[in-house]
């Protein structure tokens, strides 16, 4: 079973427990943002204030939610209907989808009283060093830097040919099977939506650590830690009105959010947190 249908599975589990509040909105950055780190998100919000993040930058996404947005029928709806699509549709469908999961999540979570801790680090904890061979999902420039300067060597798999060639001291390439080397491994949380996620983690069969890092990291990560995922590192949104009035602004929403990082050791279970809700 893929992780999007057992993300939903659990999603189905909250909701049978109790009324999930609706869609309240739907929050766009603008097109003109696109260019930039401040127009890769969407928002949805559930009537209690919950929000939950998305990629929308897949496939001219975020030009396609911009230009249906009255069509699409977003708000009011029952979240959880919504929150399907992320397993059962695809483009736009299935990037509202993961929103709408990601704010159940958050709306979960905090029914249930649990807060997750600040991020550590950057790096998702992975504490590269030399000696290390570290891969990394999606080219996080600063970050391939950093764990260069830490002596560790690296490896980038990246999507865009464009991007692909040597770098200052790592390789940048289209070729996903550098990862079967690797001891351990950064990635980018859009794996959650490209389709890509498990024939990435299936790559990365010789590496100790797994960090999956972005602000749309906002799932419950029960079912990716089973499947080898050993940090899930996300933006936990603290000021709501901030946050989206920058976000569709276009303009930069960190300081209205804090980084944050889950693994298996300060989790307490999906079904001990469903227990307290």
């Amino acid at each position: 079973m893929s992780f999007a249908n057992d993300y939903l599975n659990q999603l189905e589990q909250i909701a049978a427990r109790h009324p999930l509040p609706r869609v309240r909105a739907l929050h766009l950055p603008p097109l003109e943002a696109a260019g930039s780190k401040n127009g890769e998100f969407c928002a949805i919000e559930l009537d209690d204030g919950a929000l939950g993040l998305s990629y929308v930058l897949l496939d001219d996404a975020l030009r396609q939610l911009l230009d249906r947005r009255d069509a699409l029928g977003v708000v009011g709806t029952d979240a959880m209907t919504l929150a399907r699509a992320y397993a059962e549709g695809k483009g736009v469908a299935r990037t509202l989808g993961f929103a709408a999961a990601n704010a159940i999540t958050r709306h979960f979570l905090d029914r249930a009283g649990y807060t997750p801790p600040d991020s550590a680090d950057s790096v998702g904890g992975l504490l590269p060093e030399a000696g290390d061979r570290i891969g990394m999902i999606g080219f996080f420039r600063p970050l391939a830097d950093r764990i260069v300067a830490s002596g560790a060597r690296l490896v980038v798999v990246e999507l865009n040919a464009e991007l692909a060639g040597l770098q200052a001291g790592y390789e940048v390439t289209t070729d996903a099977s550098a990862l079967a080397h690797c001891n351990k491994v950064l990635s980018t949380s859009t794996i959650l939506l490209n389709d890509t996620l498990e024939r990435m983690l299936g790559l990365c069969k010789q590496a100790t650590r797994i960090a999956l890092i972005g602000p749309s990291a906002g799932c419950l990560p029960d079912a990716l830690f089973a499947r080898g995922v050993s940090s899930l590192g996300g933006s936990w949104v603290t000021d709501r009105e901030g946050f989206i009035a920058a976000l569709v602004a276009g303009e930069g929403w960190s300081r209205y959010a804090r980084k944050c990082a889950v693994t298996p050791a300060d989790w307490p279970g999906f079904d001990a947190l469903r227990l307290r809700i």
